[in-house]
């Protein structure tokens, strides 16, 4: 089995975190091709950061995804998951679907640890579209400056298992996400300080991609993730635009 993982953020750093989480988690006849977006910021907290980070991941999908099984958005936001899904032939997740689908297999309530209190909306709303706010505890955060994105595991990682304890503690979570890019892989180095089921996106959407391709469901032609309807197109690399519109305005 073949896995595309497609990190959203410029950071090559982070995408190192995830190659590791994910090689730690996947099966082991699984191959993963690693990508970092070409363009965008070094890790996304807003929308506007979300969409740009949205269609660098459709690029790098367009021109990579021949070849693999299954696909991962590997940023918490799952940004651009949507229209992936419905330009690819191949299974596509997200970090925070699968994330939040593991997790309220494992407890009722889930709380969410991030390294940002600006990408509180953002997760929120993205908790909210999955349909599970109603099982959102909390979403705690870090509240400071993040000089080296690729560090703030080691940097902080005493804030975060904090923030895991006060979200058990005050918040009632029965089990928690500890969310983003950045974070890949902290979940599993401190479950046993925390009193309930920890869950890391990236390994979650690696069992959830290799799951999907297993089951070897047939790309939807009906309904609203049928592939685009052909029209004209200009701007858009020549991978994207053949996945888009398939006629190209020269």
């Amino acid at each position: 089995m073949k896995l595309l993982i497609i990190n959203p953020n410029i950071s090559q750093s982070v995408t190192d975190l995830i190659a590791a989480e994910a090689q730690r988690s996947a099966s082991s006849d699984t191959q993963l091709t690693l990508r970092t977006a070409a363009f965008g910021v070094a890790y996304i907290e807003t929308r506007a950061e979300a969409a740009v980070g949205a269609y660098a991941t459709l690029n790098e999908l367009a021109e990579h995804y021949t070849g693999h099984d299954a696909a991962i958005i590997a940023a918490f936001g799952d940004p651009g998951l949507e229209a992936a899904r419905e330009m690819l032939p191949i299974p596509v997740v997200g970090l925070t679907e699968s994330a939040l689908m593991s997790a309220a297999m494992l407890g009722g309530r889930i709380g969410i640890v991030a390294i940002s209190r600006r990408i509180r909306a953002w997760y929120s709303e993205t908790v909210d579209r999955y349909g599970m706010a109603s099982r959102l505890a909390s979403i705690r955060c870090l509240d400071e400056p993040l000089p080296n994105i690729g560090s703030v595991q080691q940097d902080k990682g005493e804030q975060l298992v904090a923030l895991c304890e006060a979200a058990v503690r005050e918040d009632g979570a029965d089990v928690l996400i500890i969310a983003g890019a950045p974070l890949a892989g902290l979940a599993r180095s401190v479950a046993e300080r925390i009193p309930v089921p920890v869950v890391d996106g990236v390994s979650c959407a690696v069992h959830q991609a290799e799951l999907l391709a297993r089951l070897n469901s047939h790309k939807a032609t009906a309904g609203s993730y049928a592939a685009p309807p052909e029209k004209n197109w200009t701007g858009l690399s020549p991978a994207l635009g053949l996945l888009i519109g398939r006629q190209r305005i020269s």
